[in-house]
């Protein structure tokens, strides 16, 4: 061969081969992205629709569905998912994996501009977005104050603090939780309004033709120029209440404090968050999609010590959730197993040869490992768990190419051969057996990238990792090891008593080997017996086996996610949040937590979530799945809420996510709730899931409001004005905007709550007439009726659907779960009804059905490679008829 034979002798060419493959692979080393897996986030386009004042029923056929229809066409649509809730339309069109995100953004902007006419003309237009799944937050810093409230406290880091984190090295955004933002707020007083013939559009207009600041030209001189501008003349709740809306019938000012209380406040002051009992402001760090992790917390932690040293007396900036912890961890764990196995690949080449020189050969396995760096930057890849666990399996492939050489030089340097003559003709020799068994590898590992879905994505980096090092490895046993043996090896025999104890045995288990050899040859009828029982064996383990996408990890951090009743109010919600927050704060206080962390509201329109964090593994006599359980337990005895404990998960969504979700498909929604009604009584009689629930449920409490327009048109009062004075007086509308220090903020006009605590507060809202300029109370233009019905209306694929979701106890797999599902849908429900899955349940739906045809793949393709390699066809036979006794010995390890 002759690359083996350059590298004997030319030792500096081989050498200088070697250090360009470990010079370039550290650059790319240096250069790659660090995560904790591989990037597997979908390309996903959200369009956001506002239809102010419409129930959930119209804004589904009315946007959702035409929108729908509209995007339907889109290439390379995966799954199109919808909402549809009070004055809202939310849908988010998932493409397949190797659609470009903007192109696919693009061609949604194209369809929905297209589809303008076809919304009703209330609507604002629709909004159309790349959503990115990787923008989680990597670090939480939490501020706490014993002087400021959390106003002040939320004013404090967006003025101060927040722009020193998001100018750090690889910070691509800085979030606020928890945080409350100033505004003016301006609380209508109905009566007083009413008593003044003043009406909301009144105040509307007149603090957006009076709260203004324009460039009025210059002023030039021969010397100088001057600007001109209009100063504002509103900037303190004194100067609102001053500003003159009207004037009365006795020809008086009425000023707005006149008919409304004035004040700075939260813009939205329904928001809780605490730590550990007390109020604080999050900080969320989100990295820039290609930073290190590490290197980006790290930084971030350096920065939060210098905001230390400036803030004000009694504040604090502390750490409070830390993912590259895990990250860091799992990453140590990974490189310790690849320095123990260098260890025992150098143990059992000494053991075996017996020769100390011998073990300084395989030592050029880092050479390959390095070198599939390079690999993985051409690539776009990322250094994961993934990729370091290919290396990791790597050693035990990339050392047997140098020891198949190591070993057939030394054979000759033992029947007296020189170590140059040795080397130029063992590597000569066993090269073909090299590159053989390198195609070979090749051809099993590279398969894995034809699977489908995240798993395909998962597993490509994998793959290309470990054929990468194996490449690399061939590469580096044909020019280092043979150059290296022709310098360094000599033939030495055993001296010691061990190493000759250690030769007799050897001597022993070569003859039992040929003894068993030559009688197996004999028996052809029992080795093709015994390969046939592999295959039944197979067969019979692999369907017992459980099947899920990812195996459960203690990743010492939890959710416990709060449902409250369908329209309870936000005090309720705090009340029972707290009640929660308690309950752990007892384990606190025990030490058996280190932080408790409650949000009101939670993610997702939930009434409330709860973060809590462990002590580190080494801290604690417990796992996090023991506490989930214990905790689950007492969250029961809170009646008025549904609250229940989950892990976080690393792949596969968010923390939130239900590993079961079991979508029914249908024409109404009324029939859908038959149906789920049906799935959800079986699936309770299952022990193995828990927290079983849907995202359809009729006890959303509403008001329906109908506008009289006849008698609207008759009495001269606008549909329109009807809808903004409600909008305003039931919730709030934004008309402008006032300066404070330098910042601007809203300016908010809503309500008194106070002046509505029925449904007949409604009834004495005024509204002019243009017509006869008269005031018209409401209760004569509208009727209002209460009804029961769905906060949110979900679609998924264009149909109509409701979405079961459930956890799993201890030891039950996801695809168990699944399975039961549907054989409740296949025995109990209609023909009409059609199932689907969504989340983790669509991802292990989706591996599972590619799985086996990569491993027919992978098994034909090393079949071919094989067959051009010995140029036969049985011979590639021969050698896979092993591929079941290996299977028969690794699936009982799994059970």
């Amino acid at each position: 061969m002759i690359l083996s034979d350059i590298s004997v002798k030319r030792p500096v060419f081989a050498t200088v081969i070697n250090l360009l493959i470990i010079t370039f692979g550290i650059v790319a080393f240096l250069m790659l992205p660090l995560r904790e897996y591989p990037d597997i986030d979908p390309p996903i386009v959200s369009i956001n629709t506002n239809y102010p004042g419409a129930s959930a029923a119209i804004v589904e056929t009315k946007i959702t569905q035409v929108l729908e229809d509209r995007i339907s066409g889109v290439e390379g649509v995966k799954s199109i998912t919808s909402n549809s809730r009070v004055g809202r339309s939310n849908i988010t069109i998932e493409f397949h994996l190797d659609r470009d995100i903007d192109a696919a953004t693009n061609d949604v902007r194209d369809r929905i501009s297209r589809a303008l006419n076809n919304i009703p003309e209330q609507a604002d237009p629709p909004e159309v977005f790349k959503a990115n799944d990787d923008e989680n937050v990597i670090v939480w810093f939490v501020l706490q104050s014993e002087s400021m409230t959390t106003l002040e406290l939320t004013d404090y880091a967006n003025r101060y603090i927040v722009d020193r984190f998001a100018v750090v090295d690889g910070v691509a955004r800085v979030r606020l939780g928890g945080g409350r933002t100033y505004a003016m707020k301006i609380l209508l007083n109905r009566t007083a309004m009413a008593a003044r013939n003043v009406t909301v559009q009144d105040i509307e207009s007149t603090l957006r033709s009076e709260n203004v600041e324009l460039p009025a030209g210059r002023v030039e001189s021969i010397d100088r120029d001057f600007s001109i501008r209009v100063q504002r003349s509103y900037l303190t709740p004194q100067d609102f209440s001053n500003m003159v809306v009207t004037r009365a019938n006795d020809n008086s000012l009425v000023r707005l404090g006149d008919i409304a209380k004035v004040s700075i406040d939260a813009l939205d002051d329904e928001n809780m968050f605490r730590g550990n009992g007390k109020n604080m402001v999050g900080l969320g760090i989100i990295k820039q999609s290609k930073a290190n992790t590490l290197e980006v917390v790290k930084s971030a932690r350096k920065e939060m010590l210098s905001v230390q040293n400036s803030l004000p007396m009694g504040t604090t900036i502390t750490n409070s959730y830390d993912s590259s912890v895990f990250i860091q961890g799992s990453i140590e764990e990974v490189y310790n197993t690849l320095v123990i196995a260098m260890i025992m690949v150098v143990c059992v080449i000494f053991l075996f040869l017996g020769n100390i020189r011998a073990t300084i050969i395989p030592l050029t396995v880092p050479v390959a490992l390095i070198g599939s760096m390079m690999t993985l930057s051409w690539f776009g890849f990322s250094i994961n768990l993934l990729t370091l666990l290919a290396l990791v399996l790597a050693i035990g492939l990339v050392v047997d190419d140098a020891i198949v050489v190591l070993e057939n030089i030394y054979r000759r340097i033992e029947n007296g051969q020189p170590p140059l003559i040795a080397a130029y003709e063992g590597g000569r020799e066993v090269a073909f057996a090299v590159i053989a068994t390198t195609l070979v590898l090749v051809a099993v590992f590279v398969p894995l990238v034809f699977l489908s879905g995240n798993v395909g994505r998962l597993f490509t980096e994998f793959a290309i990792a470990i054929a990468a090092a194996v490449v690399f490895s061939s590469l580096t046993a044909l020019t280092l090891t043979p150059m290296l043996c022709s310098k360094m090896l000599k033939h030495k025999e055993r001296s010691s008593s061990f190493g000759q104890f250690l030769d007799r045995k050897f001597s022993k288990i070569e003859a039992s080997y040929a003894q068993a050899l030559s009688k197996s040859i004999h028996q052809p009828i029992l080795i093709i017996s015994i390969i046939a029982l592999s295959l039944v064996a197979v067969y019979l383990l692999f369907m017992q086996l459980p099947s899920e996408y990812t195996p459960k990890e203690d990743r010492g951090n939890l959710f416990i996610v709060m449902q409250s009743a369908e329209g309870a109010s936000y005090e309720n919600n705090v009340k029972n949040m707290q009640t929660i927050e308690d309950k752990l704060l007892a384990y606190k206080k025990r030490d058996e937590l280190d932080r408790v962390i409650v949000r009101v509201p939670g993610f997702g329109g939930t009434g409330g979530v709860a973060i809590v964090g462990m002590p580190d593994w080494g801290e604690r006599s417990f796992d996090t799945f023991e506490f989930i359980g214990k905790i689950n337990k007492e969250l029961d005895s809170i009646t008025d809420v549904r609250a229940f404990a989950m892990m976080r998960r690393g792949i596969g969504g968010g923390g939130g996510d239900s590993p079961v979700a079991f979508v029914l498909q249908g024409n109404t929604y009324s029939e859908l709730a038959k149906w789920r009604d049906i799935v959800i009584e079986a699936a309770q009689k299952n022990p193995n899931l828990t927290s079983i629930n849907s995202d359809y449920k009729e006890t959303y409490p509403q008001l329906m409001v109908k506008i009289d327009r006849d008698r609207a048109y008759d009495l001269g009062v606008p549909v329109g004005d009807i809808a903004e004075t409600l909008e305003t007086m039931l919730g709030q509308r934004r008309v402008t905007t006032f300066v404070e220090r330098g910042e601007e903020y809203d300016v908010i006009i809503e309500g008194d709550e106070e002046q509505y605590r029925s449904p007949a507060d409604i009834d004495n809202i005024y509204v002019r007439s243009p017509t006869s300029n008269e005031l018209i109370p409401l209760s004569n233009l509208i009727n209002i009726t209460e009804e029961a019905t769905s906060s949110r209306l979900n679609r998924y694929n264009r149909l109509r659907s409701v979405t079961i979701t459930a956890n799993l106890a201890d030891g039950y797999a996801l695809g168990d779960a699944l399975d039961f599902l549907k054989n409740i849908a296949d025995q109990q429900l209609p023909e009409e009804a059609q199932i689907d899955y969504k989340g983790q349940s669509l991802l292990l739906k989706e591996s599972g059905s590619s799985i086996l045809l990569v491993f027919v793949l992978a098994l034909l393709i090393t079949f071919l490679v094989l067959a051009a390699q010995f140029e036969s066809f049985i011979h590639p036979f021969v050698i896979l008829l092993t591929v079941p006794l290996a299977l028969v010995g690794a699936l009982p390890a799994l059970s």
